[in-house]
């Protein structure tokens, strides 16, 4: 068995990693970690996992993480995961790691968007970006592992397909992003009022304009894809659900796109993975895909505009964050990408 530990456990993405670790049939779990509650027995933290782990949550230590286990998670906040990287790498440990410290390539890129210099330049310029879709190969045989944001995951894997297959043009890019609100974290349960209940319930609210942290991630990967500058417009809300994602992306089309040469391409681009394309004119819904490893995506052309819209709808703590890591285990040890997984979501 695979020994994995996870760094940063108490949050909503470490949550829903451990969920998905404790039915995994080649790994084990050895170690999880948490600032804030350390000490306390995992399955007090979360009761959802009695009878599944006796563990108890320890303090933050690279070193003895190392010794406990083969690969480590990190759900760490932002700029904790490149404290503890050129640690777990050195000991000769994989790391894939949920935070947003490692997914921009260009040093100077990432302080422009976090407004910090990045400490560990040999771990950014070598991690590699977790999209099975984009970068199977090079994730193989990575030591670091970055996994995308819940947007990007979104936003890229509706409209990556249209600008491989030249079918949209990869300029003028406008993305909707819908989101739940673990979205944010659970922010060591200290909320900021946006996220109240009594302030998201019946309520939409656009947050991040021009600003949102995800954009020049999405704007990275689809420059890499499109082998030119992408510029995007991202708009991102909050939704009152606890969890989901609806990314509605708006590309210019080129003259021979129609909405079902955009979704065979997109059956093509996505062969083998776990992305279902939907058929006709059936459109992605957030409610199918919760609890879900499985991202839905849907395209439709409105000819009076010259609009493709693409869609995607996913579970932005499941196949947008921790089953995503996941996969990327299983690809970078040769297993089947849904082993372990849940394909099917949770209804009602």
């Amino acid at each position: 068995m695979l020994r994995v530990a996870v760094a940063g456990a108490s949050g909503y993405m470490g949550a829903e990693l451990l969920r998905l670790l404790s039915v995994h049939p080649k790994v084990q779990l050895t170690a999880v970690t948490s600032e804030r509650l350390a000490g306390e027995r995992l399955d007090r933290v979360f009761p959802h996992l009695r009878g599944l782990s006796g563990l108890t949550m320890s303090e933050l230590n690279p070193s003895r993480l190392a010794d406990e286990a083969d690969v480590v998670f990190l759900a760490l906040p932002h700029m904790e995961s490149q404290r503890a990287v050129p640690v777990l790498r050195g000991q000769g440990r994989k790391v894939i790691d949920l935070s947003a410290d490692y997914r921009l390539r260009d040093a100077t890129l990432y302080g422009t968007w976090y407004k910090a210099d990045h400490i560990d330049a040999a771990g950014l310029a070598e991690a590699v970006y977790g999209m099975p879709e984009l970068h199977r190969k090079a994730i193989a045989s990575a030591s670091l592992v970055a996994n995308p944001g819940c947007y990007p995951m979104g936003a890229v894997l509706a409209t990556a397909p249209l600008i491989k297959s030249g079918l949209g043009r990869g300029e003028g890019i406008v993305i909707d992003g819908k989101s739940g609100v673990t979205g944010a974290g659970a922010q060591g349960r200290k909320v900021e009022p946006m996220y109240l209940y009594t302030e998201a319930n019946e309520n939409v609210q656009a947050y991040g304009i021009g600003t949102h942290r995800h954009t020049p991630e999405i704007e990275q990967e689809l420059s890499l894809v499109a082998g030119a500058e992408v510029r995007i417009l991202l708009t991102p809300n909050l939704v009152p659900m606890t969890r989901g994602l609806l990314a509605t992306c708006y590309a210019r089309a080129r003259p021979n796109a129609t909405a079902e040469a955009c979704r065979d391409a997109a059956r093509s681009f996505h062969e083998g993975g776990l992305v279902t394309v939907l058929d006709g004119e059936k459109l992605p819904d957030t409610l199918f895909v919760r609890g879900s490893s499985r991202a839905h995506v849907a395209y439709a052309k409105d000819d009076r505009t010259g609009f493709i819209l693409a869609m995607c709808a996913l579970d932005n703590l499941a196949r947008g964050a921790s089953a995503e890591a996941l996969q990327a285990l299983n690809v970078s040890l040769g297993w089947p990408d849904a082993l372990g997984l849940p394909e099917v979501g949770l209804f009602p």
